[in-house]
């Protein structure tokens, strides 16, 4: 598949095509641009949207004045690019799935290739992101003096300035569930139906069997033909591939359930396996995905449910923020029903959110950065609720200079104004963040596997619409996901009412084990422990214990190093390089 880009600088200017109206902007021959010009002012829009002409033409009137946030609102999925005689304005989505990097001196595009600097991987931050989370740096690329836009915001560019974030978030909150769920519901079923009506062929469509992808593909079997794919193994719940299959026969779909064989596992890496300019956890899993995939390679399209548990659902940060406003009686009454629901003791729980709403954001990160300067950090093993920042098992890998090093671009993250201080807040932006930036960071696998996936859940329409609604009543006590019932509520019953999700911890496990011996040669050549950053003997003692099954601590930081190690070095490990 022809790679979309879009870029502005000295190392455009030799190839692409130039957009009409916007000097010295360049764009891949195989992207699809639609454009409007007059005068002094121009627009362009670049991906996956159905804007026509006349919407871009009425657009202009926002150029010239500058209200750049008008110029976000289309369904799909797209870069923009606009200028009056005053400035430039370049932007992707709300959850960065569209990304534009840029440099101090103006030089941007939304691909890596093209941003004509030398891409030397930033190996503190990639540590840092492994044991503290990706959220605390959101404008940060993989490269060092390489800047990305956060999910969020656009970039605006004057001559003689420093490039500028601005926010386009333009979330018009709403009273309450209901208050906002017609126009969620309206809008996720634009960004499915729309997609699928101009693509005019079948399209392929993930179908797990959750209400996320089950909700996609219900909305797409009704304006056209589907042909949804479903993973199944030893490991994997029966459950969800019951509700796959019901799901099919609801809507009358084609739909092929692929059986996994522990060849299948994740972390097998194989040779020819492809591997991208950004790290992407799902590259631990490409042999699941080649085997379930198969059957709709070479589709138009290739519908997912990635991003619903971020729009449809909320965290324990709501009781956070509970606290942060006052509402002790509220937050303690919901906490300990929650709990109670769940069979789990609400004192703990309770103890563990009202230390984290009292220390606020800058305290908990302050905290963060006294663990790892004062003591080898140890992973909390009876931690519970949410929290800005909660150290996992890879701060016990750290050596003790790489400690400091993490320790102060913690310390730099919390002195960053431009973070959410209100838990809710920043818990759904680091979240629709993470998921865009997996999602970009997966083209290259979907590109080997002949997939073009699409994240209807990731459309502006659908994250503007999901945002206005409180979090707190996006996160149901009794009910799951209530704002896709509420959106959509000529879903079935017996999907609505699906309360259970699957899991491939067990999978994991297991791979953790059978690859053992590969994944320690991995490790070996990994930059992150070749550089001095973790210790080779603490990521492959707890590598050994996962793989035994001791423990659970620790898998989710070992994915992630294992994945970040991946595409450090490339593509070979020391023993096929022999070869």
């Amino acid at each position: 598949m022809e790679e979309q880009w879009l870029a502005a600088g000295p190392t455009a200017e030799s190839s692409g095509i130039g957009v009409a109206g916007l000097d010295g902007v360049r764009t891949g021959a195989g992207a699809r641009v639609r454009g409007a010009a007059e005068g002094a002012a121009a627009v362009a829009v670049i991906g996956d949207c159905p804007v026509g002409e006349k919407e871009l033409h009425g657009a202009l009137a926002a150029v010239r004045a500058g209200r750049w946030e008008e110029l976000t609102g289309w369904p799909g999925s797209y870069w923009v690019i606009a200028g009056n005689e005053r400035e430039r304005f370049v932007c992707g989505d709300l959850a960065g799935r569209r990304p534009i990097y840029y440099t101090v001196d103006g030089t941007w595009t939304t691909s890596l290739r093209r941003i004509g600097k030398p891409l030397t991987a930033d190996l503190t931050l990639a540590a840092a992101r492994i044991v503290a989370g990706s959220d605390h740096w959101p404008g940060r690329s993989p490269y060092e003096q390489i800047s990305v836009v956060p999910g969020g915001c656009g970039l605006l560019l004057r001559t003689g300035q420093a490039p500028q974030l601005v926010d386009v978030a333009a979330i018009k909150p709403v009273e309450d569930l209901q208050s906002g769920a017609a126009r969620f519901g309206s809008a996720l079923t634009e960004a499915v139906q729309y997609r699928v009506s101009a693509a005019g062929a079948t399209v392929g469509a993930d179908l797990s069997g959750g209400l996320d992808s089950s909700a996609a593909v219900v909305l797409a079997s009704q304006v056209g033909r589907v042909h949804a794919v479903t993973y199944t193994d030893g490991y994997t719940s029966a459950e969800d591939a019951s509700f796959a299959a019901r799901i099919a026969e609801h809507s009358d779909i084609e739909h092929t359930i692929a059986h996994g064989t522990d060849e299948d596992l994740p972390f097998s890496f194989p040779v020819g396996q492809p591997t991208g300019l950004e790290p992407a956890m799902g590259a631990a899993l490409f042999d699941m995905d080649r085997t379930y995939l198969a059957p709709v390679a070479g589709r138009p399209l290739h519908l997912t449910g990635h991003g619903g548990d971020v729009v449809l659902d909320a965290t324990s940060s709501i009781w956070v923020r509970l606290l942060q406003d006052g509402e002790r009686r509220a937050a303690h009454r919901q906490v300990v029903a929650f709990a109670r629901l769940r069979n789990m003791a609400p004192g703990p729980f309770w103890k563990s959110l009202r230390e984290t709403a009292a220390l606020g954001r800058t305290g908990v990160l302050g905290r963060a950065v006294e663990q790892l300067e004062k003591k080898p950090a140890r992973p909390a093993q009876d931690a519970m609720g949410w929290s800005w920042c909660r150290l996992g098992a890879a701060a016990s890998w750290l050596t003790p200079d790489a400690r400091t090093q993490v320790a102060a671009l913690l310390r730099q993250a919390a002195a960053d104004t431009s973070q959410p201080e209100r838990a809710d807040e920043f818990d759904q932006w680091s979240a629709l963040r993470f998921t865009g930036a997996a999602a970009r960071a997966w083209e290259p696998y979907a590109d080997a596997l002949g997939v073009r996936p699409v994240y209807p859940y990731l459309d502006n329409t659908v994250v503007r619409a999901a945002f206005a609604v409180p979090p707190a009543a996006r996160r149901g006590l009794y009910t799951f996901k209530p704002l896709l019932s509420a959106a959509l509520p000529d879903l079935p019953d017996w999907l609505l009412g699906r309360r259970s999700k699957g899991s491939f911890t067990a999978q994991r496990v297991v791979a953790f084990q059978r690859h053992r011996a590969r994944l320690g040669d991995l490790l070996t050549v990994s930059p992150l422990i070749t550089a001095g950053l973790f210790d080779h003997a603490a990521v492959t003692g707890t590598l050994d214990q996962l793989g035994q099954g001791r423990t659970p601590i620790g898998a989710a930081d070992m994915h992630q190093m294992l994945t970040a190690s991946w595409w450090l070095t490339g593509t070979h490990t020391p023993a096929e390089a022999s070869c």
